[in-house]
């Protein structure tokens, strides 16, 4: 059974994907979300772009064939949550888009994403930039003021898992941190 936490983190990420605000998700939100992500960091080579976009796109199409019975294209806020705190139904998605998130904000390659970068990606997804720095400190920088991909990448993974509240990632949740 989710927590509390989960279900308002599974909430928030429903509303930043919808892109267009009509309270659905559709192929369009995740194509608009991905394009809008890759562009936030140009410094990112074109390998972990498209890995990035191609996330967003398996993201959204798990989804709609997971969920969309009644054929329309598009997912209802509680479709949505039944099905991304389904460990067994979305952990392969998951894991793509938190190793292709977590990599693209690497352009460099050497194993660490900047606050500067962290921020330019989690800002271009949506979150208020208050949460994305306390998310930031909470992964626990280390000289240079960088976060090792792994840890980003874990941390994405944690966001989504059902059974677990008191996450880092429940401090993107605005009422987590008011």
């Amino acid at each position: 059974m989710p927590t509390n936490e989960a279900t308002a983190r599974a909430q928030l990420v429903f509303s930043l994907f919808d892109a267009d605000g009509n309270g659905f998700l559709e192929p369009a939100d995740f194509e608009l979300m991905a394009r809008r992500t890759v562009a936030a960091l140009p410094s990112a080579d074109e390998e972990a772009g498209q890995a990035l976009l191609s996330a967003f796109r398996r993201y959204g199409d798990t989804l709609v064939s997971e969920l969309d019975v009644d054929g329309d294209g598009r997912i209802s806020p509680e479709e949505f949550t039944a099905v991304v705190l389904d460990p067994q139904r979305f952990d392969a998605v998951v894991d793509e888009f938190a190793e292709a998130l977590s990599t693209t904000g690497d352009p460099d390659g050497d194993g660490f994403v900047t606050r500067p970068d962290f921020f330019a990606l989690m800002t271009a997804i949506g979150f208020a930039q208050p949460n994305i720095g306390d998310l930031f400190d909470v992964f626990g920088p280390v000289e240079g003021d960088r976060i090792p991909v792994a840890v980003w990448a874990e941390g994405i993974r944690d966001y989504y898992r059902p059974d677990r509240a008191g996450i880092a990632g429940d401090r993107l949740v605005p009422s987590a941190t008011s």
